[in-house]
Order: structure tokens, then C-alpha cells, then sequence
């Protein structure tokens, strides 16, 4: 993977677990790492439920290999939020991931 086609910078969120010192569940995300990323948008969709349109996006991150990214993390890009469906090393050289991401009804 060449330096240049990672232009995006995320910030790779964590889900809380557990309760704050008052008993509360936890619902604040926590940054783990921000990382460059090349963005490619794969397919989106539209549904119409109780009279409003919503959107879906599948979107593709590659970045470089990380052993701490795991399904079910969040990766934030400007306002917008991406669930991280998959985590892929697709030629197994734990060189570079590839994020396969859904934004719009199923965001964090």
C-alpha cells in the first residue's frame, strides 16, 4: 500500500462496557487510535420507513495492519460514523487491513 493513497485520517472508537461510578451504563466511546485511511464508497441504498427516507453506505478503509482493530468498533470520519463490520488481511501478510464499514441506518 503506497503512503499517498491514505488521505483520510479516522479516529478507530471502541464500544464502553460497564458502569460509571453512579451505576450507569456507560455510552461514551472511547478513541483507541487515529489512523490514515484510503475511503472507497461500495455501494449505498435507500429505505423508506414510517413516511422518512434513510440511507445506507457500504464503504471499504484500508489502512495499515493493526492487531487491535475488531468488529463491532467505530470508525469517525468528519460527522460521519462507520461500523465496522469485518475486519480483513486479506493476503495474510499483516500488512494492511481492510475495514469493511456500514454508515447511515446501523451508525454507532
Amino acid at each position: 500500500m503506497r503512503a499517498g493513497e491514505l488521505r483520510h485520517q479516522v479516529s478507530v472508537q471502541i464500544k464502553p462496557t460497564g458502569k460509571d461510578e453512579y451505576g450507569n451504563v456507560r455510552t461514551d466511546w472511547t478513541e483507541v487510535a487515529k489512523v490514515w485511511a484510503k475511503k472507497e464508497d461500495l455501494s449505498g441504498r435507500e429505505l423508506f420507513a414510517a413516511q422518512a427516507a434513510q440511507s445506507e453506505v457500504t464503504t471499504r478503509f484500508r489502512l495499515r495492519y493493526r492487531k487491535d482493530i475488531v468488529p463491532h468498533m467505530r470508525l469517525v470520519l468528519g460527522s460521519t460514523v462507520y461500523k465496522v463490520e469485518s475486519v480483513l488481511d486479506r493476503k495474510g501478510t499483516k500488512r494492511e487491513l481492510q475495514l469493511m464499514c456500514s454508515s447511515g441506518l446501523t451508525n454507532g
